[in-house]
């Protein structure tokens, strides 16, 4: 049996370290992405024309239903044909953000509809315009029942993010990939890599913790 040795992987810790900033740079991307997709697409389900909910209705329902690969490859191998060229950040941006975005469409909404009509009837009895109601009565305790929701979501984006080694993506799983093929010691560097990715997991956990903390410090009401 051969015996571990990680010392060859260490060589490469400037790969480990781009393709961590990779990694993070593409959920973020993702996030920013899906996320103005999620209040888009969460205030048109509410409020919009009815073809246009459908139309969402039928996003959500596509990208929650299809691989994501499958739709990581639509993004980078089949838009070209369409004039759209896009490298392979851009395209695991957009497609990631697509799928982060149905989900968070579905967050928000949910949100927004577990504030109770008679809140809202009790913000505009004292005067406040309906901005005023969506900014002081619905919009924090919404954010506060879909905090959680929602960062769990991110973190799963996270993670997901090593689907973009699938189309060359310079994020950690791929250069996990690269490391593996010029060490050959594949249960070394994948061990290395699910440590990484677990103690970004583990950083974002407790970051949104102590976030959450802070923003919804406010007592609960029984």
């Amino acid at each position: 049996m051969q015996s571990l040795n990680f010392q060859q992987i260490w060589r490469y810790q400037d790969h480990l370290i781009d393709g961590t900033l990779h990694t993070l740079l593409l959920t973020l991307a993702a996030a920013l992405i899906g996320t103005a997709i999620g209040l888009a697409g969460a205030a048109a389900v509410r409020s919009g024309p009815r073809p246009v909910r459908w139309t969402i209705r039928g996003y959500i329902e596509l990208i929650r239903n299809t691989p994501s690969l499958i739709q990581l490859f639509i993004v980078f191998f089949v838009l070209p044909n369409f004039g759209l060229r896009l490298n392979s950040f851009e395209a695991a941006a957009i497609a990631l953000g697509l799928y982060f975005g149905a989900y968070s469409i579905e967050i928000i909404r949910a949100g927004l509809d577990s504030i109770p009509g008679s809140q809202m009837e009790a913000g505009q009895c004292l005067g406040l315009t309906r901005w005023q109601v969506f900014r002081h009565v619905v919009l924090p305790p919404a954010l506060r029942n879909v905090y959680p929701a929602f960062t769990g979501q991110f973190v799963l984006l996270l993670l997901g993010t090593s689907l973009a080694s699938q189309i060359s993506a310079e994020e950690l799983f791929h250069a996990g990939g690269f490391i593996e093929s010029r060490t050959y010691r594949s249960f070394e560097v994948y061990a290395v890599i699910c440590g990484i990715y677990f103690a970004l997991v583990m950083a974002f956990k407790l970051l949104f913790a102590a976030v959450g903390r802070l923003a919804f410090r406010w007592p609960v009401g029984r």
